[in-house]
């Protein structure tokens, strides 16, 4: 849309001291009769441009130009307070809070109405998240490496990372970073770092790549797992995976098939439903299951309960 491609000529002005024709016509993927036409058009809407022709010319805005919070509508200043406000329900500081009452300032009558957007991103461990959180962030901003001991179903671990992101993905908080033991970049799940505490020692910053955060990635799925549910725990199927998720069979119950990628997860989730599931495969899981159900019937069933002292 145009208007989406004037506030983004708009904004880069506002960021560069001059930038080419050629290269807005580049980075918006349109002509420079095209560009020439939208420069025309912020100029009539008041917006001081200049521009320079010959070599080392190109097009700028004045110095000292600001724009016009009024570019903000009312919705886009509720989206942007509801992120903030998210920000703060993890954070172990009011940074977010003020930096809110900053935003707010003047702006009254862009925020009008209830809030109707309200992200929480705390979780049961709030209280043990938001320190982690604010340590990791001082790492990044000052370039210090991060030390952490870490537990994984691999086993613990002593970690030291040059820490670039703090993620929150599938529910959960996650650093990235460069890995010294591994050599390489690695996702590290919060609630599985314990003693988190940033060193005095600093580091170079590398060329850290974003994230490849898609499932596919991070969590490649080689396993396909089938199993009858019982109609009982429909909701469950439906609130992990959506309602097209599972097929009726003739006796009533859902059968589901999809991918996973971690055999020891997988069987942890399928004790969540006790006797609700049958799986049908992998075999491997299967004889997983098994195996843990006759050890817990050896074990709940060695000793009464008045066998034991209170």
């Amino acid at each position: 849309m145009k208007i989406d491609r004037l506030i983004g000529i708009l904004s880069i002005l506002l960021q560069k001291e001059m930038i080419t024709a050629p290269e807005l016509a580049e980075h918006f993927e349109v002509s420079r009769r095209t560009i020439g036409r939208d420069i025309e058009a912020l100029c009539k809407a008041g917006i001081p441009i200049h521009t320079m022709q010959g070599n080392g010319g190109g097009i700028s805005i004045m110095n000292g130009y600001r724009m016009d919070r009024t570019l903000l509508t009312s919705r886009d200043m509720q989206m942007i307070l509801a992120g903030l406000r998210s920000l703060d329900s993890v954070s172990g500081s009011r940074y977010y809070g003020q930096l809110m009452e900053k935003i707010q300032v003047g702006s009254s009558e862009l925020i009008s109405g209830r809030d109707s957007i309200l992200i929480d991103l705390s979780s049961w461990y709030k209280t043990s998240l938001a320190p982690k959180i604010a340590t990791i962030q001082d790492a990044i901003e000052n370039r210090h490496i991060l030390e952490f001991n870490y537990y994984a179903p691999s086993g613990e671990s002593k970690r030291s990372i040059e820490p670039y992101y703090v993620v929150f993905k599938w529910s959960s908080w996650y650093v990235y970073g460069w890995c010294l033991k591994r050599k390489d970049y690695r996702l590290f799940k919060l609630n599985r770092m314990d003693k988190v505490r940033k060193t005095e020692q600093g580091f170079a910053c590398r060329n850290a790549p974003v994230p490849d955060l898609t499932s596919e990635a991070v969590f490649p799925r080689n396993i396909i797992l089938k199993a009858l549910f019982e109609p009982d725990v429909k909701w469950r199927l439906i609130e992990e995976f959506g309602p097209d998720c599972y097929k009726v069979q003739e006796d009533g119950r859902l059968l589901l098939i999809r991918d996973y990628s971690n055999m020891n997860d997988l069987t942890i989730w399928m004790l969540t439903f006790g006797d609700k599931v049958e799986v049908i495969e992998p075999l491997e899981l299967r004889k997983n299951l098994r195996t843990m159900a006759e050890s817990m019937l050896k074990k709940y069933g060695e000793k009464k309960v008045g066998d034991y002292e209170t």
